[in-house]
């Protein structure tokens, strides 16, 4: 699982900075989270496939969250793709998108499927064998959901001396990684759990963008191995964070200290701001392992 941010402010992008986008890697799908704009461009820049996005999720219709989405989809049709794309997001972003396509009389040439989010309540809304995604209802100015990631549990590893020391052949190798018992030729059974070794324990990451400071979210984040949660002000701040319905940094540490995650990612930071270390210095007043988000940086979980 591999975290890349395409662009971590609020608001407006800037010449050295872009707002919200960020690709996640998991056992080679990728899923990209948020499109501000400015998101193809740091696809390019940071050399990431467009061909390989099948899954786009939306965290809600504010402009430093969605406004690259359009221009993406457009240039999917010039790159002659060809695969499905699916966009999760607030009800309302299927209209925003098809009239613009309309309008521009410009059509895909790959089938374009909206899944479009309005319970208040953490849903389920992607599942395939590798990775499940579920929402996580947010409290923001309008409609918001944060995601979570979780890996499933993937297969046993081969434990290939075990299996050279009890005379199996290496034509049997693959049931053994497929979770098979093996049959000796002398009939005696040899457990799989003799052969192979404890799968890599899966990873989780949970997306948490615009929100205001809510304890309602901690049993959906609990123990997360990654946090992203917003931070768009410091402390001095905290005023207009409650009105503008944002986070300050400080806030952001005290969840994941009372979620009990691993690591606390920061980011959607105001541009009001140079020094992103205040960042990191005010959240660790709650909670120690803080690390800062910055445009082009790659988190490998």
């Amino acid at each position: 699982m591999k975290l890349t941010i395409l662009g971590c402010y609020a608001a407006t992008p800037r010449t050295f900075s872009n707002p919200t986008a960020q690709v996640l890697e998991i056992k080679n799908r990728l899923f990209l989270i948020d499109c501000g704009e400015g998101t193809q461009v740091q696809l390019r820049r940071n050399k990431i496939k467009f061909s390989k996005i099948e899954h786009i999720f939306i965290s809600h219709l504010h402009g430093d969250h969605l406004y690259g989405l359009i221009g993406l989809i457009s240039s999917f049709t010039l790159l002659n793709r060809t695969a499905d794309l699916h966009v999760y997001g607030p009800k309302g972003i299927k209209e925003i998108i098809l009239l613009q396509l309309r309008l521009a009389s410009s059509f895909t040439g790959y089938n374009l499927y909206f899944h479009e989010l309005t319970s208040t309540e953490s849903e389920l809304i992607y599942e395939d064998d590798k990775v499940a995604v579920t929402t996580i209802p947010l409290k923001h100015r309008i409609y918001t959901n944060g995601y979570l990631f979780r890996e499933k549990v993937g297969l046993r590893k081969l434990d290939a001396a075990a299996a050279e020391r009890h005379g199996i052949d290496k034509l049997y190798y693959r049931n053994i990684a497929l979770g098979k018992d093996i049959t000796l030729d002398d009939g005696t059974v040899i457990p799989n759990s003799q052969l192979t070794t404890e799968p890599v324990p899966p990873k989780s990451y949970a997306f948490c963008s615009d929100t205001i400071y809510s304890e309602d979210i901690l049993d959906a984040i609990s123990g997360v191995d990654v946090l992203y949660h917003e931070s768009t002000f410091l402390e001095s701040e905290a005023e207009l964070a409650a009105k503008t319905m944002h986070t300050t940094a400080i806030q952001a540490g005290r969840i994941a200290k009372l979620a009990g995650v691993k690591k606390l990612l920061l980011g959607h930071y105001s541009t009001r701001y140079d020094d992103l270390e205040k960042f990191r210095d005010e959240a660790r007043i709650e909670f120690d392992n803080v690390l800062l988000s910055e445009d082009g940086f790659t988190f490998d979980l």
